[in-house]
């Protein structure tokens, strides 16, 4: 590798883990101010970052691998029973491929979200400022998906398209319709989107084993996992 293709990757100050209180945790982050970062995302994609906001990160705690880079290989997922029963019930919203950034309607939807779902976590307070700097960047390709109902909103699935796969990054929904399941239902919209874009992964960020809030992941079949050894099959 020339000096020229060399990029810095810097490692955080110890922080607290978003998935187990009693631990802290610490990441790798490619470096914000590189040039190029649009043309590192895909190859970084594939190597198990993920991104958030401006940053390309990747856990690396001292006493913790628990963070599993997940992706759904698109050519051969077919939904399960559960899942085709979300398709059949979210069957009257309209899905619209929209131009990502920050108004009111998407504003609002995010913050009765995070009121709902992470109340006293230190997001439940989101500002537009929060929400700009959180959901995008002016160097990512991302979309926003939306799903609307008779004109209303009801979820956006924040999703960034590479030539190697596409990055489901962020959800937020209408927590009063918690019965449409619709983080699932914008997974595998997103499945579809790959499908039509003809790239092979959907990468579903981190699967954490034994973690109640990760353990939707492994529905999503058939789903890949990254392993010391590379990309493996889950069993």
């Amino acid at each position: 590798m020339r000096r020229s293709d060399q990029v810095r990757l810097f490692q955080t100050l110890p922080h607290a883990c978003g998935y187990y209180a009693e631990r802290t945790a610490q990441n790798l982050v490619i470096d914000p101010a590189a040039p190029q970062l649009d043309q590192l995302y895909g190859p970084a994609l594939e190597r198990g970052f993920r991104r958030a906001g401006g940053h390309l990160y990747f856990p690396h705690c001292p006493q913790c691998r628990a963070c599993t880079p997940c992706r759904i290989d698109v050519a051969n997922f077919e939904p399960d029973r559960a899942q085709r029963r979300c398709l059949k019930r979210n069957a009257d919203l309209v899905v619209s491929e929209s131009i990502p950034g920050y108004n009111l309607e998407r504003h609002g939807l995010y913050e009765r979200y995070l009121q709902s779902r992470h109340a006293g976590g230190g997001m439940d307070d989101a500002e537009a400022s929060d929400f700009r700097r959180f959901l995008t960047a002016p160097w990512s390709p991302t979309l926003f998906m939306e799903l609307h109902q008779d004109g209303r909103l009801l979820a956006v699935a924040v999703t960034d398209i590479c030539i190697n796969g596409i990055s489901a990054v962020y959800t937020f929904f209408d927590p009063d319709e918690s019965a449409r399941s619709l983080g699932t239902y914008a997974i595998l919209q997103q499945v579809e989107l790959a499908h039509r874009r003809g790239v092979p992964w959907l990468y579903l960020g981190f699967w954490i084993d034994g973690h109640p809030k990760m353990d939707y992941k492994r529905r999503f079949r058939p789903l890949q996992i990254r392993t010391m050894d590379g990309w493996v099959a889950m069993s």
